[in-house]
């Protein structure tokens, strides 16, 4: 059983999450499964959605690999981080084995130290078959379908994320130790326990695909580290496991990448793993969380500390499915986790992926009228009202309105959005040729446009001024519109809602405003400051973080 269900209502989506999260299954012998993978949104898009698959994998048919949990690596962060997922890993294979699941251990270059263990003996008495592929022994650098994604990050450098001096003093432990620097790794690590009556030792491709064939496998969960490098690669890796005919899928929060953030695409490194998983997702196979076996929540890293934005995009005027993703990929990704939600192409007032609500915390809207179904215009309404940040760009003021007019039958709409999320009054917009110029309010000293560091006068904006005068109390206005002989408008201010949230909104989102770099601090401030980030920018920092993406782009695998 495999079948869709991104289209699913978010509350049927949640309550296939209570079945298959943590809860008693119905079949013991079954694991039911939530699979993700992605989508373009329409034929030859940049732009994907995330579609959620419900699957029912027979236990005695399902395989977890252990990929290169290693003992020791060069890498200390990487070692830090190992030790922190294995225990977890040790969980997830107790549970695949409880239940009657095969569980392969594959620490490469150290099968040698398990030469006399019963489960590395167990491999190698598995007869090889006749049918054995010929290239299951390699290496895979790629498989079809895998050129037409950029690969996402550069990993050239072999991905250390140390501090460099404390990687010097690591060295020399490792000399100590007689272990080899580059590579120190004897056996797998022992947090994880292999069991010696059941478990399967081996790193040989040829011989982990004989294992799968002798035991009837046909469903493969595959976690370790490094995703990038390893995981994907390996003999018996995802893309092996793939083309040779194996329901694949990577438990995605139990693994790990080799990605430097001072390289391209300069991003933190958690947000350069979840750029990895985006393109096995897209074109290799579907992932899933360990919380489907375990319960409770996904694993997730002590430093992997990113507040979680939701982007969500459903409006067609401005191209913010173009510049707001890509100012997004460029600024936010640094400091942040981010998931797009984007409107369905053939069906514009239904969302997709909206269940990235559930642990986000904070949502950035660039909607333009689009009425939704009140299941996943409520579960918005739930989000907001529970005190949560929202940054609203341009017509996200009137997003969920229309005009007056009454929704179509089985859409809801939200007229009263701009007034109690934004504290807005937005009511028509100037001429588009009466060009407005942008200002912070005099002697402003709010930590996200201090005038003393961004000036007074700004620059042009070509986008049309809108009329939001006069904004509801309980706002602060932090920038302003002008064009000759009108009265200046709010473009930019803070909101404190009766939820008692936090709110940003700016009537500033037109294409050209992307291109401004006073625009790109401003939003990327607001975005700090609307969790409790301390970080602030300056335009200087956005010019010389746009310059760093421009140079990467001959990143390698």
């Amino acid at each position: 059983m495999n079948r869709l269900i991104g289209s699913l209502s978010l509350l049927a989506w949640l309550a296939l999450g209570l079945y298959c999260l943590g809860q008693t299954p119905a079949n013991p012998d079954i694991f039911p499964l939530v699979l993700q993978i992605q989508q373009p949104v329409a034929k030859d898009a940049r732009n994907h959605h995330r579609i959620l698959q419900s699957a029912e994998w027979p236990a005695k048919k399902t395989a977890l690999i252990l990929c290169d949990v290693w003992d020791s690596h060069h890498c200390l962060n990487a070692v830090r981080r190992v030790q922190q997922v294995a225990p977890a890993i040790d969980r997830l294979a107790k549970a695949i084995r409880s239940q009657g699941g095969t569980v392969i251990h594959a620490p490469s270059d150290c099968i040698p130290y398990y030469k006399d263990h019963p489960a590395r003996q167990r491999a190698e008495k598995i007869t090889l078959r006749d049918d054995t592929p010929t290239d299951i022994s390699k290496w895979c650098d790629q498989i079809d379908g895998e050129a037409q994604d950029p690969y996402p990050v550069d990993q050239s450098d072999g991905g250390e994320d140390d501090d460099p001096a404390e990687h010097a003093q690591w060295v020399e432990r490792l000399k100590s130790l007689g272990r080899n620097p580059k590579s120190p790794w004897i056996q797998q690590i022992d947090t994880i326990e292999i069991d010696p009556q059941r478990d399967y030792i081996s790193a040989s491709g040829q011989e982990i695909w004989n294992i799968l064939k002798s035991q009837g496998i046909e469903h493969v969960a595959l976690c370790g580290v490094h995703t990038n490098m390893c995981v994907l690669g390996r003999p018996f890796g995802l893309r092996q496991l793939k083309q040779h005919g194996f329901q694949t899928v990577l438990v995605k929060d139990l693994t790990d990448t080799m990605y430097n953030p001072n390289r391209w695409p300069h991003v933190n490194h958690f947000s350069g793993t979840d750029r990895v998983i985006d393109h096995i997702e897209r074109v290799i196979c579907p992932t899933v969380t360990s919380d489907q076996w375990l319960g409770g929540k996904p694993f997730r890293f002590k430093n992997d500390t990113r507040k979680h934005w939701v982007v969500l995009i459903a409006e067609d005027e401005y191209k913010t499915d173009e510049t707001l993703v890509r100012w997004a990929r460029e600024q936010l990704d640094r400091d942040f986790k981010v998931s797009f939600v984007l409107a369905e192409t053939e069906q514009p007032n239904r969302l997709i992926g909206l269940d990235a609500l559930a642990d986000a915390d904070a949502l950035l809207v660039s909607v333009r009228r689009r009425p939704l179904p009140a299941d996943q215009l409520n579960a918005i309404r739930a989000f907001i009202a529970s005190g949560k940040p929202v940054l609203g760009i341009r017509t996200s003021s009137h997003a969920f309105s229309l005009r007056g007019k009454a929704p179509s039958a089985g859409l809801s709409d939200w007229p009263e959005f701009d007034a109690e999320v934004f504290g807005g009054n937005y009511t028509n917009h100037y001429g588009n040729d009466e060009i407005a110029s942008i200002q912070v309010v005099s002697h402003s000293d709010h930590p996200l446009v201090a005038s003393k560091d961004f000036g007074i006068e700004l620059y042009q904006s070509q986008g049309s001024l809108y009329k939001v005068s006069p904004l509801r109390p309980g706002t602060r206005i932090l920038w302003n519109g002008k064009i000759p002989n009108k009265d200046a408008e709010p473009v930019a201010w803070t909101f404190v809602r009766a939820d008692s949230g936090r709110s940003f909104y700016t009537s500033l989102g037109h294409q050209s405003d992307f291109e401004n770099d006073l625009f790109s601090a401003l939003l990327l401030n607001a975005a700090h400051w609307l969790v409790d980030s301390p970080r602030r920018f300056l335009p200087a920092d956005i010019e010389h973080q746009q310059h760093m993406v421009e140079r990467g782009e001959g990143k390698q695998r």
